[in-house]
C-alpha cells in the first residue's frame, strides 16, 4: 500500500488560493476513481474535485471552509501501488462527456464500458447521447449510477420553522450571500446615479430576424442581439476612455484593455458574471461564438475560476426577465454597468426630410448606473446615449455569415 497525496489543482494563471465547501466523503470511505470528493470555491464560481485513484480517505489535512493554496495537499488517500499504473491505461473523456455523465448519473466505471467509435474507442458526443437514449428507452437503471451534489449551491436541508407555522427560515446559500456582501459594499463605495436612454432598434431587429435561421444553418451558433450590444458598448468606451477605470482610494486607475462582463442568471437563480477579454479584438462573428459559449458553459457550471476576473465594464440583460428598464449595482472595482431592456414594438414619430410621420418602430430602454465620485452626467449621460446612436446607426452587414 501507498500513500497518494491529493493536490489542489491550478484553475487559473490569476487563482492562487481555494475555499474548501465541504467534504463529499469521510475519512476511512473508499473512493472509486472519478467520484466526486470534495467541493471548493473560489470568489463565484464553485467547483468540484474527483479523486484520480481508486483507494481510501485515509486524511482530510482542511477542514470546510478553511482555503488551501493551489499546489498544496489537500487530502491522504491510500491506494494500492498499482493504481498508479492503472491511470494511464484509462480512456480519456472531454469535458462535454464528462458533463453529461455527470447529468445523467453515469457512474466512472458505466462510463468505462461504454463501447466509444472515436479514435482509440474514445467516446464522443455521439456515442454518449446514443447511450443514454437507449439506456432511457430500454429503462436501463445500472447498480452504479449516483447522483450527488447540487453544482451550484448547497440549500441548507435543516430548514428551521418558526413559531409562526406560515414561516419557514431558509439559510442562504453560500453564493447568496457573497452576492449580497458584494450588493451593499458597492452601494457603500459608490455613489450611484443611473441615467436612461431610449433607442430604436428596428434595423438591427429586421436584420437579425431576417438573417438569423441562415446563421444557424451555416455556422451552428446562435445570432444573439447581446453580441450587438456588446460591440456598440465597445465602440462606445473607445469615445469614452474615462468609464473603462477605477478607482484606489483619491487615485483613479485608467485601464488600457476593455473586458465586458456580462451578467448572466444560472437556473437557481443566482447570477454569475463571466467577462468577455479584451472584447474590443473581436469581430462580430467573433463576439457571437464567445458569448454564446460563455453562457451555455455558465449556466453548466463550466466556467473557470478566471473567467469571473478582471472585468472593466458589466452589461446587465434586464429585458431578458421581461423588464423595461432597471438602475443595476455597480460590479466593483469597476465604475459603471449598463442595463439592457425589453425590446418593444411602438408607436413613434418617424421625422424625414419630406416631413414627419408615425411608424410601428422597435424601442429599447438603455440605463446607465455609475459612480459620481469619478462621473458626472456630461460623461455617465453622454456615454449611454452614444451606445444608443451606435445602435440606431448599426451597419447590418451580411458578410458575418
Amino acid at each position: 500500500m501507498s500513500e497518494y497525496n491529493l493536490i489542489l489543482p491550478s484553475m487559473g494563471e490569476s487563482i492562487a488560493e481555494a475555499t474548501i465547501i465541504r467534504w463529499l466523503k469521510k475519512e476511512g470511505d473508499y473512493i472509486k476513481k472519478e467520484d466526486l470528493l470534495v467541493e471548493i470555491s473560489t470568489d463565484k464560481v464553485d467547483s468540484e474535485i474527483t479523486s484520480p485513484v481508486n483507494g481510501i480517505l485515509k486524511k482530510k489535512l482542511f477542514s470546510t471552509n478553511e482555503v488551501a493554496k493551489v499546489g498544496s495537499s489537500i487530502a491522504i488517500l491510500e491506494i494500492e501501488d498499482k493504481e498508479i499504473y492503472l491511470e494511464n491505461k484509462k480512456r480519456f473523456y472531454s469535458p462535454f462527456v464528462r458533463t453529461i455523465a455527470k447529468k445523467e448519473g453515469i457512474s466512472f466505471d458505466e462510463l468505462e464500458s461504454i463501447e466509444g467509435t472515436g479514435k482509440n474507442r474514445r467516446i464522443n458526443k455521439n456515442d454518449i447521447i446514443k447511450y443514454i437514449k437507449n439506456k432511457k428507452e430500454k429503462k436501463i437503471v445500472s447498480k452504479n449510477d449516483t447522483i450527488l451534489s447540487s453544482t451550484y449551491c448547497i440549500i441548507n436541508n435543516n430548514q428551521q420553522n418558526n413559531e409562526n407555522e406560515n414561516e419557514t427560515i431558509v439559510e442562504m446559500d453560500r453564493i447568496r450571500k457573497i452576492t449580497s456582501s458584494h450588493m451593499v459594499t458597492s452601494k457603500k463605495i459608490s455613489a450611484h446615479v443611473t441615467s436612461f436612454v431610449e433607442a430604436d432598434v428596428t434595423n438591427i431587429v429586421k436584420w437579425r430576424d431576417k438573417i438569423k435561421d441562415i446563421f444557424k444553418k451555416t455556422t451552428g451558433e446562435k445570432l444573439t442581439l447581446m453580441s450587438i450590444f456588446v460591440e456598440c458598448v465597445v465602440k462606445a468606451i473607445k469615445d469614452f476612455p474615462m468609464i473603462n477605470i477605477s478607482v484606489n482610494g483619491t487615485n483613479i486607475i485608467k485601464k488600457k484593455n476593455i473586458h465586458i462582463g456580462l451578467a448572466i442568471a444560472l437556473p437557481n437563480g443566482n447570477l454569475i458574471v463571466p467577462v468577455i477579454k479584451n472584447a474590443d479584438s473581436y469581430s462580430l462573428g467573433g463576439l457571437i461564438k464567445i458569448i454564446n459559449n460563455l453562457i451555455k458553459r455558465a449556466k453548466s457550471n463550466q466556467l473557470k475560476p478566471e473567467e469571473t476576473k478582471g472585468g472593466t465594464y458589466t452589461i446587465s440583460n434586464i429585458g431578458s426577465f421581461g423588464n423595461l428598464f432597471g438602475t443595476p449595482i455597480i460590479h466593483q472595482p469597476q465604475v459603471a454597468i449598463m442595463g439592457i431592456g425589453l425590446i418593444q414594438k411602438k408607436l413613434s414619430v418617424i421625422e424625414k426630410p419630406e416631413g414627419d410621420f408615425i411608424g410601428i418602430r422597435h424601442k429599447i430602454y438603455l440605463s446607465h448606473s455609475y459612480d459620481h465620485r469619478v462621473i458626472d452626467g456630461v460623461l455617465g449621460g453622454g456615454f449611454v446615449k452614444k451606445v444608443a446612436l451606435y445602435l440606431e446607426e448599426y451597419k447590418c452587414y451580411t458578410k458575418i455569415i
